[in-house]
Parts: C-alpha cells; sequence; structure tokens
C-alpha cells in the first residue's frame, strides 16, 4: 500500500448518527454506508415520529446498533450517547454525521484521512471551501453561518478553520477519551463546544472540503433563535481560554500583552469617558494633559493587544496529540 494510501482496514471506525424527526430520510442514509465503517450507531433522541424504531424494523445491515433517549437532550447531547457506545464498541476512530442526508456518508474516507495519516487529531466538515458548493445554501444561514465562524475562531483559537456548525466531524478515540465529556454542550452549540475543549487540550483539528446535499429537509437549527445564545457561550469560552492557555498553562510575553494592555485600553477608555462627559456637561474644554494621557494609555493598550492578537492566531497546535497518548 502507498504511503499516500491510509489503511482503512487497519482502524476501526465507528459512525454516530444523531436522529430527530429523520425517518423520511435515514434508511437513505444507511445505505450510502461504506465497507470503511464497522459499526453504525443510530441514536434516537426521543424522535415522535420513532426514528429508532423504524430502524430497527426497516434496516437488515448488521452494523447497525440503535440507541434510545428517553427524553430529548439535544443533539450533543445525542451525539456524546453514541460517542459512549463507540467507545465500548472498540472503535479507534468515530465518525459524526446527522441523519437528514445533508451529509453523504460516502466521504467518510476522506474525512477520515487527516487522522489516519497522523496529521490531526480531529476533522470537520468545511462546506465553504468550494464556493460553487454553498449554492444551494439557504441564504440567512449563509450570513449566519459566516458570523458564527468569526465568532467560533475567536473563542476556540482554531483562527484557520472554517464552518464550526458543521456536523460532519470524526475524531480520534484516544482525543475523545481525554475530554471532559459530561461538560460538553449538549444544544446545537455542541460542535463549537467541541473546539474550545479540543484547543484548551491542543489538539490539532484539520478542515476537510466536503460538498453539503441541501433538499426537502428542515432544518432544526434556527439562525436567528441561536445567534445571542451562541454569542453568550461564546464570550465564556474566550474568557476561559484565555485564563487557561495564557495564565494557568503558560505564561509568556504574550501573556504580559494580554494582561498590560487590556488595563491600559481599559483605563484609556474610561478615563477619557469620565472627562470627555465632564467637558460637555460643564461646557469646559479638558486640559491637554488629560485628553493626551487618555489617547496615549489608549493606543499602547490597543498595540499590546493587537501584538497578542498576532500571537494567539499563530499558537494553534501543531502537532497531533493521540500518537503520544
Amino acid at each position: 500500500m502507498s504511503e499516500h494510501q491510509p489503511d482503512y482496514q487497519a482502524s476501526v471506525i465507528a459512525a454516530v448518527v444523531p436522529c430527530y424527526r429523520e425517518r423520511a430520510s435515514i434508511l437513505d442514509v444507511l445505505g450510502k454506508f461504506g465497507p470503511e465503517v464497522s459499526h453504525i450507531v443510530v441514536v434516537d433522541d426521543a424522535c415522535p415520529d420513532g426514528t429508532g424504531e423504524w430502524v430497527r424494523s426497516e434496516c437488515a445491515d448488521p452494523r447497525v446498533t440503535v440507541l434510545t433517549h428517553e427524553a430529548n437532550q439535544g443533539v450533543g447531547g445525542a451525539t456524546l450517547s453514541g460517542y459512549a457506545k463507540s467507545i465500548e464498541l472498540g472503535a479507534d476512530i468515530i465518525v459524526k454525521l446527522d441523519g437528514d442526508g445533508q451529509m453523504n456518508p460516502e466521504m467518510i474516507s476522506r474525512l477520515v484521512r487527516p487522522i489516519l495519516e497522523g496529521r490531526a487529531d480531529y476533522a470537520k466538515g468545511n462546506r465553504f471551501f468550494r464556493l460553487q458548493g454553498i449554492s444551494g445554501m439557504p441564504k440567512m444561514r449563509l450570513v449566519g453561518n459566516v458570523i458564527l465562524s468569526f465568532a467560533s475562531k475567536v473563542s476556540s483559537g482554531y483562527w484557520k478553520i472554517f464552518d464550526p456548525t458543521n456536523g460532519f466531524t470524526a475524531i480520534h478515540i484516544k482525543v475523545a477519551e481525554i475530554l471532559p465529556l459530561d461538560q460538553i454542550d449538549k444544544s446545537f452549540f455542541f460542535e463549537s463546544d467541541m473546539l474550545y475543549h479540543l484547543n484548551v487540550n491542543r489538539a490539532v483539528v484539520a478542515d476537510v472540503p466536503i460538498d453539503a446535499i441541501y433538499g426537502s429537509e428542515t432544518s432544526h437549527l434556527k439562525i436567528s433563535r441561536i445567534l445571542l445564545p451562541f454569542a453568550w457561550k461564546h464570550v465564556k469560552n474566550l474568557v476561559k481560554r484565555l485564563i487557561i492557555n495564557y495564565l494557568f498553562r503558560d505564561f509568556s510575553f504574550a501573556s504580559v500583552q494580554l494582561l498590560v494592555g487590556m488595563v491600559l485600553t481599559a483605563f484609556g477608555t474610561i478615563f477619557g469617558g469620565i472627562n470627555w462627559y465632564a467637558s460637555v456637561s460643564t461646557g469646559i474644554v479638558a486640559v491637554t494633559g488629560v485628553i493626551v494621557l487618555a489617547a496615549m494609555t489608549f493606543s499602547f493598550g490597543a498595540i499590546l493587544l493587537l501584538g497578542f492578537l498576532n500571537y494567539d492566531i499563530q499558537n494553534q497546535p501543531q502537532s497531533p496529540l493521540y500518537p503520544d497518548l
């Protein structure tokens, strides 16, 4: 076998398919899995249409295992149940894709390739790599994905990846086992929260170009409903990531840039704002020294923060974790 052709047969690949009202599409999706997949775990997340029972009665593929939640846990909760079952089944790599037919199981070999070749710990699909591939994406979802992608870059620290809400992912089992799976968000924020946890554990993430399939399916992810909740969760993850990576795990010149830059920028903003308000209220022009002090502290703080930002962009994990675990 060529060094450029990874040995899929040497690794046990398990696919997790979380389902919620996917009865119309699930059998077609299951019929597209190739021989490189050893186990298929279908997770019925308390589907009102009985997707799990439908699979049990209609799918004869011996690789398929069906799990059923008594109460709906969200796509993240369903995926994590599938992760636990995949670990129990002895998987080396866990693939996750949705049951709505937007992700083609025939692309699994492409998705897991960076992991099999030892280039990544986690791989995710990127629908935006080929621009012609997003022509069928609804415009509102397209705009929302662009906004969420930038927010995810900031909060996760993976500045060079895109399409963070893409649910077509693969992870090496050794990396999945060191993640605090019980702490990962169980809602639609699951994929973005995974990236945060992967970064603080210094895992390498690879973007894999894929084509999404848009048909008559109805998305359960409403961009207008999740923008504000997602924004708050991104802010929390950003703060935690900066504290863990630049204060607890390491303290470098970049840490000094971050701390001093934040203090100076905040001082310049608050001091300048107070004196500007006093000047407007009283009609008395602020003295030159006050204006210069506010401007200089804010400007110097902003320069330090830009220097930190440049360091953070370059400070992405480079060496995969799993070979040493």
